[in-house]
């Protein structure tokens, strides 16, 4: 496995270092530094940007950082598809990946499943962008956003993103399509094989739709008395919530204006991430399955001292390592977080945006112009960097590098 991750992770910097060449001998980034920062936002589908005025950039140079994100989104979706079916041990390394569906029964389907990833992926991405021409969106901008949304990258061609189109209709398209992006695509390959059942019981897409329902629930609740509609507090409270839970990072409004408990719900929200297999950043829903089924069989061990329980998914057992796995991952999760809001306090931020940069980048959220990066000092644009890549790439992928033990194997 040494030479195939190897491979991997020269493969992504030179794709990103390549990416940054648009960037740079355009004449609209000053450095090296920030057309690097803007590519490898793009190609992890960060949306993290260090130009202050987007719609200043020609519209060649908005379609590649567009198509940046929409590259990185497919890209990591056949990672994880083919990384764990040709390689035992990255099977182990994306057991989270691979706990939301069933190996045994893709494995004999392997190439039909590719090409029917790709094509829900296209379809999804022409479906969207054929239904921003109904709604009266010019093509170039219904175009880029359609890139942006399928693959949760969240760049924009407005400086002030979804919002600059003033349409409900637009609003009401992101969010479907930006919730199927967060979800488990195979979960969408089964709906068109009529697995019907396996979509409706599957727990972490349960999971994911509820926890996006209660960050609904909480936010209308909220904006509503200063709203001027019920439909309007409904639509920002959807548009919000599935944008953070799918670490798109589009925002509708100015969050700082809205009361501290909207402002709370969403900043838990970029704790969750959304689901395995799916083209969505953060900490990934069946992560916190897993760990909340555990956390119960821990508390009926106290009551049944004597008993045995497994930790069960979709009612199959065997999810032991995967268990362990997650707690792993959410702790080294957040030690990068911790460490990377350390560099970014460093350059002369105060520690909360300090932190909230750093949780947006390990989570691939990036909330596009809310947050200033080109303020940052270089050091920490390419620290950052690092971060992104290493969240697009599970932590394992990156981290396991640092290992004596995988380099004298």
């Amino acid at each position: 496995m040494k030479r195939q991750l190897t491979f991997v992770l020269l493969a992504v910097f030179c794709i990103c270092f390549m990416g940054a060449l648009p960037f740079y001998y355009s004449g609209f980034f000053s450095n090296f530094t920030d057309a690097f920062f803007e590519s490898v936002s793009g190609f992890t589908t960060t949306g993290a940007t260090v130009v202050s005025d987007i719609e200043a950039l020609p519209d060649w140079l908005l379609f590649w950082r567009a198509a940046t994100q929409w590259l990185g989104g497919i890209g990591i979706l056949l990672l994880f598809m083919l990384f764990p079916f040709f390689f035992t041990s990255g099977f182990r390394l994306f057991r989270i990946e691979a706990a939301g569906s069933n190996r045994e029964e893709l494995s004999p389907h392997i190439p039909r499943f590719i090409f029917s990833i790709l094509l829900i992926y296209v379809s999804l991405t022409v479906l969207q962008f054929l239904l921003f021409l109904i709604f009266g969106m010019g093509w170039f901008d219904a175009l880029t956003l359609s890139f942006s949304v399928v693959s949760t990258g969240g760049f924009s061609a407005k400086n002030s993103g979804v919002t600059r189109f003033n349409s409900a209709a637009a609003e009401w398209i992101c969010v479907f399509f930006m919730f199927l992006a967060g979800i488990n695509i195979s979960l969408i390959w089964q709906l068109f094989r009529k697995k019907i059942g396996n979509v409706i019981y599957n727990s972490e897409a349960k999971a994911y739709t509820v926890i996006i329902l209660f960050a609904v629930i909480v936010i209308t609740a909220a904006v509503l008395p200063n709203s001027p509609s019920f439909g309007y507090a409904l639509r920002q409270a959807f548009f919000n919530a599935v944008s953070f839970v799918s670490t798109t990072g589009f925002l509708s409004a100015d969050y700082s204006a809205w009361p501290s408990s909207v402002q709370g719900v969403l900043f838990l929200l970029l704790f969750t991430g959304g689901c395995s297999f799916s083209a969505a950043g953060g900490v990934k829903v069946i992560r916190y399955v897993l760990l909340s089924k555990q956390a119960w069989n821990e508390m009926t061990r106290l009551v049944y001292p004597h008993g045995v329980f497994d930790v069960k998914l979709d009612g199959r057992s065997g999810y032991k390592k995967a268990v362990h796995s997650a707690v792993g991952f959410i702790f080294l999760y957040f030690l990068i977080v911790f460490l990377a809001a350390l560099l970014v306090s460093s350059g002369g931020t105060d520690i909360f945006n300090s932190f909230l940069t750093a949780l947006v980048c390990q989570g691939n959220t990036g909330l596009g112009t809310h947050i200033p990066f080109h303020e940052y000092p270089s050091y920490v644009k390419l620290g950052l960097c690092l971060v992104m890549i290493t969240g697009r790439l599970e932590l394992w992928m990156v981290l396991i590098l640092f290992t004596g033990d995988f380099w004298r194997r």
